[in-house]
């Protein structure tokens, strides 16, 4: 990105990348209500991007076996991580986070566990509600968390049904966790590593920063987190080892940047180039070592929910 760029245009570009493997997943959907023998941990999932569309995040759930036809969670001691980003751009955002926030007490009960991080939205969705229309120093000129909120796709009805309870969730998020062999984020960037050498400290800060709540401050990790594209072309593999060499696994596992842009697909946000972008599955690139999980489902792709590791 050029200096001084802030995030407050869709402005993705098109990707023609012929080294973007697709890897297809056939879900293989467990009995509701079936708890996986063993003392250990259960089977790791990740779900990308959600962006509001709760109907079609309950319908990949329920596919995978992780929920039962009531919405409950059916999965025993599994393991589940939201790659972030539950608002903005689709109908129900607040639907998402009621629905994730009651899986994981659904999940803990029965041994298992859903949980989350922290995506850019959620930050955008934060400072939009704490700060609206203060001015911040955006780098490129004066700013708006409210602006960008909205020329992002945020919807009235999500910031209406807010809630404190909500807001305190999302703020207590972490950045980074790794789970098994494989390191999970949000943002295909490399801005984690200016908030600490360890996930711990990277985690500590960013709770820190939006705890003082400082607009300029908020804003600026929301800015860094928007970044995106670090991993694709000749320097994407050294950029994804060095968050690995920092933070440990063999994998980067990330949402944020849709899968339909990386195949050159959809040249909008919103797919107005006609019809939907066909996604099968995550995406492994930057010579095997990240796996892009954000299947573009607010132009029409798809919301994937995979099992890690990745079959093949």
């Amino acid at each position: 990105m050029p200096e001084g760029y802030t995030p407050t245009e869709r402005d993705l570009p098109v990707i023609n990348r012929g080294d973007t493997v697709q890897v297809k997943v056939s879900p293989v959907p467990a009995p509701a209500g079936e708890v996986p023998a063993g003392d250990g941990p259960g089977p790791l999932y990740v779900v990308g991007d959600v962006h509001g569309y709760l109907d079609e995040l309950v319908a990949a759930l329920r596919a995978q076996g992780l929920i039962d036809e009531n919405g409950g969670w059916a999965a025993g001691n599994a393991r589940l991580w939201f790659l972030g980003d539950f608002t903005d751009r689709g109908p129900d955002g607040i639907g998402v986070i009621d629905l994730v926030m009651r899986l994981s007490a659904e999940a803990a009960a029965a041994g298992g566990y859903c949980k989350a991080l922290m995506g850019n939205h959620e930050l955008l969705l934060i400072g939009a509600k704490r700060f609206g229309d203060t001015p911040v120093n955006s780098g490129a000129g004066t700013a708006t968390f409210q602006a960008a909120w909205l020329l992002n796709g945020g919807q009235k009805q999500d910031m209406d049904r807010l809630q404190d309870v909500h807001l305190q969730w999302m703020s207590r998020l972490d950045a980074v966790v790794r789970e098994d062999d494989h390191l999970l984020v949000h943002s295909d960037t490399t801005a984690y590593l200016e908030y600490g050498e360890t996930i711990e400290d990277v985690n500590d800060t960013v709770h820190e920063i939006i705890n003082r709540n400082d607009a300029d401050e908020v804003w600026d990790v929301f800015r860094k987190f928007t970044k995106r594209f670090a991993f694709r072309d000749d320097g994407g593999p050294q950029a994804v080892q060095e968050l690995l060499t920092t933070y440990g696994g063999s994998r980067i596992v990330h949402g944020h940047s849709p899968i339909p842009y990386l195949l050159g697909q959809v040249g909008t946000e919103d797919g107005e180039d006609g019809g939907g972008p066909v996604v099968d599955g995550p995406h492994v690139y930057a010579d095997g070592l990240a796996i892009a999980m954000d299947g573009g489902v607010t132009m029409a792709g798809k919301l994937l929910v995979v099992q890690l590791p990745l079959n093949g």
